[in-house]
């Protein structure tokens, strides 16, 4: 297989808004037939947050590229700047900020896949754009 199939820019996926900020999901089994996860990448302006929620099947990594972000996990802040990364295990509750003057933007990946991809994501609190479809990632195999 051509190295050219793997490789998605976060140019070519459409921003998703639903659970606030903009983020694309570039690695996914829709965008590269993978099977052990997805990823991609995430901007938030100053003020803007992703909205409370768990991942009752998988794990999520986020490593800060840019900015000030602050992740509540279980309700207590944690500080992230560029440079930092923070593991969320499964089933724990997470909200992200941006808490600083300026955009701030993270690499993200979840995995395991859940069976289903409408069982990925659980939302504790009102959504900013609940008419907006969820991230599609596809499904495994």
């Amino acid at each position: 297989m051509s190295g050219g199939r793997h490789r998605v820019n976060a140019s070519d996926v459409a921003a998703n808004r639903r659970r606030g900020g903009e983020l694309r999901v570039t690695l996914s089994p829709r965008t590269v037939g993978c099977t052990s996860g997805f990823g991609g990448v995430l901007r938030l302006e100053p003020g803007e947050y992703v909205s409370e929620h768990y991942h009752p099947y998988s794990e999520e990594f986020l490593h800060v590229v840019s900015g000030r972000l602050e992740m509540a996990v279980d309700g207590e802040p944690v500080p992230l700047g560029p440079g930092d990364s923070l593991y969320v295990p499964i089933g724990v509750r997470h909200r992200l900020v941006n808490t600083g003057d300026e955009p701030a933007t993270g690499v993200f990946h979840l995995s395991p896949l859940a069976p289903r991809p409408e069982l990925g994501h659980v939302d504790t609190e009102p959504v900013p754009e609940p008419g907006r479809p969820a991230p599609d990632v596809g499904t495994g195999p």
